[in-house]
């Protein structure tokens, strides 16, 4: 019985020529996460329900798959790689600190899917876990901006803001702590439903016109970062929380001066809220001017997190990549480098089954010096073996036929440029080497 091949809405084959971009983003966003002293850390897909349910908020819950598996469990498919790392370091509270670690796995949310946005999709994520300084979120900024430039990414812009000073805005706006969290979550919508939407869905989460205007008000202030932290100052001079978010987020920018992010990629956003529940300080997202993407990036402070699977809350900040947006956005800007193209760098051909020892021989060589030989395997004359390397992008070709293995020699020919060469065996590696400029 034949099966229809189909995928699962919001999922993805990745060929080939997808996989090459992606690995060439990994390997930028892992060189510069290693480069900061971060670890590798890895979690499993399914999750026990209970680590993953109310952490998120209501539409996290709503959005995260859960089912029960053989065993009768509920179990979920983690929903972001936070809350499975939070659980980790509860796990294993010998682990030094800071402890810094990154992750790169792929998630799974039931969305609807659009550009840019799946039902699975990858993460990648550094987290700091055991400092309390502001020194950590600056850490968590500078990686998010040197990758981010680091990809040729040149239009970004790094959203900062403080739940300390949402919770102050709340404070000022008599709207009450009990609304803290309906609040950010209307807040959160402001880019997609606008200022009148948000107001209309305050009102129906109960909190009054008059609140609601001022946190409108507030959340219009225009003008440079100083500008900006000086109009917030004023307003939340009442309520000690909101100080003390502004003071941490004045004492950020001091940092990134130093860690060299400009003053132009970052921008103090009071309307930044981000979703999720666990937020506790500090929070960033960025955005980029073209394409209409959404955020790329996202993070924040998370100090009660942890706690909620051990006796001790422990403080932790962190970012994340969203891999997808990102390429989706190099994609279309054409921003991947135009040599980028499979990693294979020779292709050894077969001349007939009499001399296939011999070129089992030479890639054998080949890939004990270290460089990437594909064999042709199927039996095809050469000059189908040579559109194969051409469709490829392989740039060296070897003939090594009855002539060349009888004089223990091969032919080396230059995909680009058709010259050709015939080369000893001993010296081929050397000389694809030194054509590779390596």
């Amino acid at each position: 019985m034949k099966v229809q091949p189909r995928l699962y809405k919001g999922t993805r084959d990745f060929l080939p020529e997808q996989m090459i971009k992606r690995n060439y983003v990994i390997s930028i966003i892992r060189g510069i996460f290693e480069k900061y002293g971060f670890e590798p850390l890895e979690t499993p897909t399914i999750e026990m329900w209970d680590t993953l349910s109310g952490k998120y908020g209501e539409e996290g819950d709503r959005l995260t798959y859960r089912f029960t598996d053989r065993g009768d469990r509920e179990v979920g498919l983690r929903y972001d790689l936070t809350v499975p790392f939070s659980r980790v370091m509860a796990m294993y509270p010998s682990l030094p600190k800071p402890f810094k670690r990154y992750q790169i796995q792929p998630v799974w949310r039931a969305d609807k899917p659009q550009k840019g946005r799946f039902r699975e999709f990858y993460q990648c994520d550094v987290d700091v876990v055991g400092s309390k300084s502001i020194i950590a979120d600056a850490e968590v900024v500078a990686v998010i901006a040197e990758v981010l430039r680091t990809l040729n990414f040149r239009k970004f812009t790094i959203r900062v803001n403080s739940r300390k000073v949402l919770a102050g805005i709340v404070e000022a706006s008599g709207a009450g702590a009990d609304k803290e969290m309906d609040i950010y979550r209307s807040i959160d919508k402001l880019d997609k439903i606008g200022p009148e939407g948000v107001a209309k869905e305050l009102e129906n989460r109960g909190v009054s016109s008059a609140a609601s205007g001022i946190i409108l008000d507030l959340l219009k202030v225009e003008g440079s970062n100083k500008e900006r932290l000086s109009i917030a100052t004023q307003a939340l001079e009442g309520s000690e929380t909101g100080m003390e978010g502004i003071r941490e987020v004045t004492e950020l920018f001091s940092y990134l001066e130093k860690y060299g992010v400009g003053d132009d990629e970052y921008r103090f956003d009071l309307t930044l809220a981000r979703g999720l529940d666990y937020y506790t300080g500090i929070i960033c997202e960025t955005v980029v001017e073209e394409p209409k993407i959404g955020s790329i990036t996202g993070g924040g402070r998370y100090d009660n997190l942890i706690g909620m699977f051990s006796k001790n809350s422990i403080p932790a900040t962190g970012g994340s990549f969203g891999l997808e947006r990102i390429i989706t956005v190099m994609d279309e800007l054409d921003m991947f480098p135009p040599n980028l193209k499979t990693s294979t760098e020779v292709l050894v051909t077969v001349f007939n089954p009499d001399s296939l020892p011999y070129s089992i021989q030479v890639a054998s060589e080949l890939r004990a010096a270290g460089i990437k030989a594909d064999l042709y395997t199927e039996k095809a004359k050469l000059n189908k073996q040579f559109k194969f390397a051409n469709e490829k992008q392989i740039p060296f070709v070897i003939v090594a036929g009855p002539d060349e293995a009888e004089r223990n020699e091969v032919a080396l020919k230059k995909m680009a440029s058709g010259d050709q060469e015939t080369i000893s065996l001993s010296q081929i590696s050397a000389r694809i080497n030194a054509l590779l400029e390596r």
